[in-house]
């Protein structure tokens, strides 16, 4: 792999995570995104719509249809934000707690899996990079664009 690009590795890794989490949530009639998105509401208080896509990493239009989805499966109910008029609050209901702590499971299994694979130093170095490639990106510090424009 060291002939290999950064950004290949990220892209190609992150392929086979999507890949293999979406084959074991299709065994329960389900996908990555939903799982990911049961994971990321609050499951006592519920969880801002607006603050789903942010913490998700989700495009607006791809979460609103993963919410009808989760909705029309029964897994989530809308209600008003009795702190904001305006907003909508997320709620799991009782089935979708039980696709929660399934995809807690596997997510948790992966993670063991992997953490019983490699070394602690191996993984800190692991966490250290995607924090400065984070960053980095963040702080527009790899394209500035004021700089990089075509002209």
């Amino acid at each position: 792999m060291k002939d290999k690009t950064i950004d290949y590795i990220l892209r190609t890794t992150w392929l086979a995570v999507n890949k293999m989490y979406n084959e074991e949530a299709a065994k329960f009639d389900s996908t990555m995104a939903t799982g990911f998105a049961l994971l990321s509401i609050d499951p006592e208080k519920g969880t801002p719509s607006t603050s789903l896509g942010p913490k998700m990493g989700m495009e607006a239009t791809s979460l609103s249809r993963t919410l009808k989805t989760m909705e029309e499966k029964g897994l989530i109910i809308r209600k008003p934000n009795p702190e904001d008029g305006r907003g909508v609050l997320i709620h799991l209901t009782e089935f979708g707690r039980e696709k929660r702590a399934y995809s807690r499971e596997k997510v948790l299994t992966f993670n063991e899996t992997i953490r019983a694979n490699v070394t602690e130093d191996e993984l800190k170095g692991f966490y250290k990079v995607a924090e400065v490639i984070n960053n980095m990106i963040s702080n527009k510090q790899i394209y500035n664009q004021n700089e990089h424009s075509i002209k």
